[in-house]
């Protein structure tokens, strides 16, 4: 039988899409809906943009990270995206958030989402609570008040993996409520570390040396 070239066409999209329905990452419309809604809702402005969030899935699953710890999860947008890598990557999401009602938010919102088996949202203080999770972590991703970077990434880089991969947010503009952050994660000498900008809010990376 001879196919057309728009036959041709029909038929890679349909194995794309049949390829996608079966990636348990997906980000499916129920999803995306949630996603949506998180984001209408969110007045303080306290969720990552679309980008970053697609950004930070994307890594997630391209380092294969079986344990992700996430500080500051707001009402659980970012988390969503963390979980999604985490399903392709076949890891656990930690996410701890300190004010009540976003904790609350954030574990709904991850509940309606059908990532519990993924994402687990601690409500405290992640100063307090960090030291209570066994293991070590092979990705972090940073987004709570800005005048405490330096001290978290103080408190976890001895327990990020060689090869383990520190993300910190809003580091392009909220640069200056975390100056000295930026000058420790850029100065050390086991870090390899660079800023991207999926939207604009900027995302710093530092890979730790093996």
């Amino acid at each position: 039988m001879r196919l057309t070239f728009t036959t041709l066409l029909l038929a890679l999209f349909a194995a794309t899409i049949a390829a996608q329905q079966r990636s348990p990452g997906t980000l499916t419309p129920p999803i995306e809906s949630i996603l949506k809604n998180i984001r209408a809702a969110d007045k303080g402005l306290l969720a990552v943009s679309e980008e970053d969030g697609r950004f930070l899935r994307v890594l997630v699953a391209m380092r294969n990270a079986k344990s992700v710890l996430e500080i500051g999860a707001a009402s659980g947008y970012s988390g969503i995206w963390l979980g999604l890598g985490a399903r392709e990557s076949k890891g656990r999401v930690v996410s701890i958030e300190f004010d009540p009602q976003r904790a609350k938010e954030a574990a709904e919102n991850i509940r309606k989402a059908g990532l519990t088996d993924v994402v687990h949202v601690i409500h405290g203080d992640a100063f307090a609570e960090i030291p209570k999770l066994p293991g070590t972590f092979d990705l972090v991703f940073l987004d709570a008040w800005k005048p405490d970077y330096k001290r978290f990434f103080d408190m976890v880089y001895p327990r990020l993996d060689p090869g383990g991969v520190f993300l910190a947010h809003n580091v392009v503009n909220k640069a200056s409520e975390m100056e000295p952050f930026l000058k420790a994660i850029q100065a050390h000498p086991g870090l390899f570390t660079s800023v991207v900008s999926p939207g604009s809010e900027g995302i710093s990376v530092s890979y730790k040396l093996r």
